[in-house]
């Protein structure tokens, strides 16, 4: 069903220049994807720290001025744990091991990819809600404007925030839209019953979970009608938190969205759920076994092994092209097609409905 770019990663750590001379980029994961100017484009997260010295461990914080804060601790500090290579904590508090901001490359081939030119490439954090980086973006495209959900992070917590442009030149920052604890959240690229409906994840501490959740919205900043649409599974790929991925995609069967899940050791794979056209808090159909799984030696090994994770793709036709992050270090591609989708959710002849000829999200 999957078939994996032979040219795969396609992007590596190497392939980036930090943003600062005393960082360095540690990794490239996540991209949020579009066409734009007749090219392909993928927006980056591209974590980085300073170079680590022998018996310590330091990471960068960025400062409301924008200006970075470089604190280092020693390893054999009984009060510091390490033991998840994304976070570090100490004395009750927690930081992040990288700080990331969003690059922006482009190709013409969809396999080689460049920082363009004649565009600013970099967006970084900015503000008290973003002084531990921003991550993870998904570009959606409503009435020919990108709109960019990401998440920002800071001691304050973890939200999403809003970016618009038109031109990729002039970027409008809306701000937070969905407050602590919330991430992976993408706009359906089409309103439904005169409403615009997102997809979101809050995370329950003690009660709930890591759940897939729906709001609605008329102007795209002010949400609610909130329902949690998507549980964990025990026992199954997607046992300790789901999450979506790209904007959902138009068919006659439903919405169908690609959605990321990880079990109980943290292995991330990809699976598909299917909504309802004109009430997408029904869920039609689930994946019962994963589309995607990371099962290439660059999707095992890493940063932070064993992880597909995906935020973007482009729809031609019947076939998707997606490109994802692997063991939080590579950016990788792969293709699918919808009907293989919709055969896993034991559905048949599901017609895609365009948007526009060239759909993309």
């Amino acid at each position: 069903m999957t078939h994996r770019f032979t040219q795969n990663p396609l992007l590596t750590t190497k392939d980036i220049q930090p943003s600062h001379p005393d960082l360095v980029v540690e990794c490239v994961l996540n991209p949020g994807v579009f066409t734009f100017d007749d090219k392909i484009w993928l927006l980056l997260r591209v974590a980085e720290r300073p170079p680590q010295k022998e018996d310590f461990v330091s990471f960068p914080v960025m400062q409301p001025d924008g200006s970075l804060k470089i604190l280092a601790f020693e390893k054999n500090d009984p009060n510091l744990d390490l033991s998840d290579a994304r976070m570090i904590h100490y004395l009750g508090k927690t930081y992040l091991s990288t700080i990331s901001h969003l690059r922006l490359v482009c190709s013409d081939d969809g396999i080689h990819f460049h920082e363009p030119k004649d565009f600013p490439t970099k967006i970084y954090g900015q503000g008290n809600l973003e002084t531990f980086g921003i991550e993870d973006c998904r570009v959606s495209v409503i009435d020919g404007v990108y709109h960019l959900t990401y998440t920002q992070v800071s001691e304050n917590g973890v939200g999403v925030g809003l970016i618009r442009t038109r031109d990729w030149h002039a970027l409008d920052r809306v701000g937070m839209i969905l407050p602590p604890h919330n991430k992976d959240c993408c706009l359906f690229e089409e309103k439904i019953d005169g409403k615009y409906f997102c997809l979101h994840r809050p995370s329950g501490v003690a009660l709930g979970g890591n759940f897939i959740w729906l709001a609605h919205s008329y102007d795209l900043e002010h949400w609610g009608g909130h329902q949690c649409i998507l549980r964990t599974r025990k026992g199954m790929w997607d046992a300790a938190r789901v999450g979506a991925g790209a904007a959902p995609i138009k068919t006659s069967a439903g919405w169908l969205e690609i959605y990321h899940g990880a079990d109980e050791q943290n292995r991330y794979s990809l699976g598909a759920i299917l909504l309802d056209i004109n009430d997408p808090s029904i869920v039609l159909a689930r994946s019962e076994k994963p589309l995607f799984e990371p099962l290439a030696a660059y999707e095992q090994t890493g940063f932070f092994g064993n992880v597909v994770f995906t935020n973007g793709h482009i729809l031609n036709g019947d076939q998707i092209t997606m490109y994802y992050g692997a063991s939080d270090e590579v950016i990788c591609g792969a293709t699918f097609t919808i009907n293989e989708i919709m055969a896993n959710l034991g559905v048949e002849n599901a017609v895609i409905e365009h948007l526009s000829l060239e759909h993309t999200t």
